[in-house]
């Protein structure tokens, strides 16, 4: 009975045919009726791609399967993360899809080719977290999604600095408790006040337009720098002590690389205007957080905005509300009054979601050879 219940969803297009096939063949029966009554999606190969999917979060599962070509793979949802320890889960997928936390070393690597596994699908930007060297020497293809919505980003870049600046966290929590003083709520105007932007990527230079309309001055800092949109923008273009030490406002927007790593150390910080304000919606590890700490306490950093941290592998996107965080640095952090904190939530909108599940599903597609790669979204 197994066996014909799902050989018949698999007639339908709801199961793919890997999973009809595993099953009746445990059971020595098959119908040739799968592949030829098949819907026109699932034929042209002998079965689909299966995709072992890792750190599934509910809203990853609703848009990747709402997604109209999602029923053209055989998912395999984990909650769990991808590591040398949980790779062998992968046994039996052509591909895996990971996100920023999944830890792609080279042992985890070299499990992932022995399993037969060829395509690496990142569904965010950065790669920060998979050993490329050892990518290319198993032959494994490494894609992400080189810009899902850089709107989002940079939106909640000035969302988190806005909020930090006039408190309104701590304005919204006074009056649910029917407090409606203002003692210690005041902030300051953005109008007049320069901002420093490290990184003109698309996120830098959404945030840098955003700023511009509140009225500040933009200064930015880029190894590659787009002259033609700065001038067009009204955006200063400078070395990066310059701009680290002539803005009320420092935000980032760099991907994590050597050279970036611990960029604001305790010397770089020590170079800003004292009282300035800094936002990191990039990479955590881009700030040394103990150094962070120590200009939070002697009052060089006027406040700190952050949605992302060094070590925010294992908190971030976890519920600990009911145990103690073992972070010390990170609940000093929140600890402090002008220090807010959200949980790499940054790229979380309707827009960014559906396209993170377009591109990643377009090139887990083409691990079939219906396409070819799109050049933006290969890393190896």
């Amino acid at each position: 009975m197994e066996a014909i219940f799902i050989h018949d969803l698999a007639i339908k297009g709801v199961v793919s045919r890997v999973a009809c096939r595993e099953v009746v063949d445990s059971l020595g029966w098959f119908d040739p009726r799968v592949v030829e009554e098949a819907p026109l999606s699932l034929k042209g190969t002998d079965f689909m791609t299966t995709v072992a999917f890792y750190d599934t979060k509910p809203y990853d599962r609703e848009y990747f399967e709402r997604n109209a070509d999602s029923a053209r793979l055989d998912w395999r949802f984990h909650e769990f993360r991808l590591t040398a320890e949980t790779a062998a889960s992968a046994s039996g997928a052509g591909a895996v899809c990971v996100f920023v936390n999944d830890r792609l070393d080279r042992r985890c690597l070299e499990v992932l080719h022995g399993l037969g596994v060829r395509l690496v699908a990142l569904r965010c930007a950065g790669f920060n977290n998979v050993d490329l060297a050892a990518a290319r020497e198993f032959g494994l293809r490494v894609v992400r999604v080189p810009a899902y919505s850089p709107h989002a980003v940079a939106e909640h870049t000035v969302a988190l600095l806005l909020a930090l600046n006039r408190k309104i966290h701590r304005a919204y929590n006074r009056v649910r408790e029917h407090n409606f003083s203002l003692s210690g709520l005041v902030g300051f105007d953005l109008y007049g006040k320069t901002v420093g932007v490290l990184g003109t990527g698309k996120i830098g230079r959404i945030a840098a337009q955003i700023f511009r309309g509140f009225g500040c001055s933009v200064i930015a800092y880029d190894p590659m720098p787009q002259l033609a949109w700065a001038a067009k923008h009204g955006v200063v273009y400078a070395d990066l002590e310059t701009v680290m030490s002539g803005c009320d406002i420092l935000t980032l927007h760099l991907p994590l690389t050597p050279a970036t790593h611990h960029l604001l150390n305790e010397t770089s910080l020590a170079r800003m205007r004292s009282g300035a304000f800094l936002v990191n919606t990039s990479r955590g590890k881009l700030i040394d957080s103990t150094a962070l700490i120590r200009a939070l306490k002697s009052g060089q950093l006027g406040g700190v905005a952050l949605d992302v941290y060094e070590e925010e592998e294992g908190v971030f996107f976890e519920d600990h509300s009911g145990r103690v965080l073992q972070d010390d640095e990170l609940t000093l952090l929140l600890s402090f009054p002008n220090v807010l904190v959200t949980s790499h939530q940054a790229f979380l909108t309707h827009e960014a979601l559906s396209e993170i599940a377009r591109v990643t599903i377009g090139s887990l597609l083409c691990l079939e050879g219906e396409s070819g790669f799109s050049g933006d979204a290969v890393v190896v």
